[in-house]
C-alpha cells in the first residue's frame, strides 16, 4: 500500500553518464520501498531522459528529485549546473534519422504534466 505521507528525496550525481542507471535504480528501489512499484516503469523511463540530458548537455553536476504528495502525485524533476532551460521538445515522428532530440518528446508523452 503507498504511503499516505509526503516524502522527498534528491540524489546529487557527476557529469557521468554512468549516473543515469544509477538514478533509475535507485528511483526503483525507492518507488518499491514505498509501496509504489506501479509507478517504476514510467517513472525510470522519465528520469533517465532527464538525468541523461543533464548529464550529455552541461559539464557539471546534475541531481534528480522526487517527491511524492499525500494526494498521490509523483513528481520528479532533474537540476543542472546549466542555467538556460533546455528546448522545448519538437513533435515527435516515428521515421526520423536522427538518435537524437527524442527524449524530452517522450518526457511530453509520458508526463501527466511538465515543464
Amino acid at each position: 500500500m503507498p504511503d499516505n505521507e509526503s516524502w522527498e528525496y534528491s540524489l546529487h550525481v557527476p557529469n557521468d553518464p554512468r549516473a543515469v542507471p544509477v538514478c533509475r535504480r535507485t528511483l526503483r528501489l525507492i518507488l518499491t520501498m514505498h509501496g509504489l512499484i506501479g509507478l517504476t516503469d514510467v517513472a525510470e523511463l522519465l528520469a533517465a531522459e532527464l538525468v541523461s540530458n543533464a548529464v550529455r548537455h552541461t559539464t557539471g553536476p546534475a541531481a534528480l528529485r522526487m517527491r511524492w504528495s499525500r494526494t498521490g502525485v509523483l513528481r520528479l524533476g532533474a537540476w543542472d549546473a546549466d542555467p538556460s532551460p533546455p528546448e522545448p521538445p519538437r513533435p515527435f515522428t516515428a521515421v526520423t534519422d536522427r538518435e537524437d532530440g527524442r527524449g524530452l518528446a517522450l518526457v511530453r508523452a509520458c508526463a501527466d504534466v511538465w515543464g
